[in-house]
């Protein structure tokens, strides 16, 4: 583990980066991340990469935001843990924040079309590329593919996220169970605080329905919306559909992880500090779970059972991303323009050592002259 001031500084410079450049959503962020500490800096094998995105599958929170937690921990210790979270994260809220305020006074968001018609294409080359470089350290055994192909189907045909993952993981341990006898469990359990649905919007309880977000949410985006709903427009009546749809759309176009959504509806319900205190609420667990993680990664290896545990977790959470990846494609590749710009990325990935992140600003840049030349801006 570094711990030199030279380590945390290049923990400062590359999230910080990220986090202004990091578009698409958790799998795009998480093969960026690869391709930034594996590929381009050799900080950690493809093994313990893939090792430690299945260890962010298992506990709630935003993947993306966790791996740059873990990966700042195993860089440079807890200062390294706190400077790769928070500089992944600053940028997209003091982005979302800006919009939260053009929202508020101006009653409208701004478009992110001709941004994202250009982006998307980029960033499924990109997780493309990511998923080739992992699926061989994934897909060690005849079982681990069988499990993985199954897990990919099961997404595809609509079965929840994180049943699959566990399923997959379990199954690999009975599997290896069957030849061996002993068993393992481990539980982690946080119960979140509960507030009182009759009173009107604090500082406090805004961090409270944040933090209970933060400390149960597993998924993606449209899984972070449910939760919202439930309690921010049917229990509480605090927003409005419309105005939730637009907060999470917000935290969708941004760079980032999504889970700035929080800054969003906190700006909404109470200005400034209340953008704050629902950001650290949403937010906070990520740390604190990694932290506990971090302890026990070194000693997970080591035992069969629960090495067979993350080889499952492991493959199930590439197939989910391999999932995904198929899902994003069909919204990103959308006529013969985002085609070429898709495999031009990818040959581009493939044959250069290029950062990703230019990739991603070029793709913007192409898509928003696209939209300037054909007049839709």
């Amino acid at each position: 583990m570094g711990n030199a001031r030279g380590a945390v500084s290049e923990l400062f410079s590359l999230f910080l980066r990220l986090g202004f450049t990091a578009f698409g959503g958790p799998a795009a962020h998480i093969s960026m991340m690869h391709d930034e500490v594996v590929t381009r800096r050799q900080w950690m094998t493809d093994q313990h990469f893939l090792d430690l995105v299945g260890a962010t599958n298992l506990i709630p929170g935003p993947n993306s935001t966790e791996m740059a937690i873990h990966i700042g921990y195993e860089r440079a210790g807890w200062r390294g843990l706190l400077v790769a979270g928070l500089c992944f994260i600053l940028p997209a809220v003091l982005i979302v924040l800006v919009l939260a305020w053009a929202y508020v006074e101006y009653g409208s968001t701004p478009q992110g079309d001709a941004l994202l018609y250009g982006i998307k294409p980029v960033i499924i080359a990109i997780v493309v590329q990511a998923l080739v470089r992992l699926a061989p350290k994934a897909l060690k055994s005849p079982t681990l593919w069988v499990v993985g192909a199954g897990a990919l189907v099961l997404y595809l045909l609509g079965f929840n996220e994180l049943a699959i993952l566990f399923g997959g993981a379990f199954l690999v341990v009975a599997i290896e169970a069957a030849r061996r006898y002993q068993g393992m469990m481990a539980v982690l359990l946080l119960i979140p605080a509960q507030v009182d649905e009759s009173t009107p919007v604090t500082l406090w309880r805004i961090f409270l329905v944040f933090l209970k977000v933060g400390a149960l949410l597993y998924g993606s985006g449209y899984v972070l919306l449910a939760f919202l709903r439930t309690d921010l427009v049917v229990h509480y009546g605090w927003l409005t559909d419309q105005q939730l749809l637009d907060a999470v759309a917000v935290g969708q176009f941004t760079p980032g992880p999504v889970f700035t959504t929080a800054t969003f509806v906190g700006y909404l319900l109470a200005g400034v500090p209340g953008a704050a205190v629902a950001t650290i609420g949403i937010f906070l667990p990520s740390f604190i779970f990694v932290a506990i993680l971090a302890r026990l990664m070194p000693h997970i290896r080591k035992s069969v059972w629960t090495a067979s545990f993350l080889d499952g977790v492991n493959v199930t959470a590439l197939a989910l991303m391999a999932g995904v990846t198929l899902q994003l494609a069909q919204a990103a590749i959308v006529d013969v323009a985002t085609a070429l710009l898709t495999v031009g990325a990818a040959v581009v990935l493939l044959r250069f050592k290029i950062n990703s992140a230019w990739l991603v600003l070029a793709g913007g840049l192409i898509g928003l002259s696209i939209y300037f030349v054909q007049g839709r801006l």
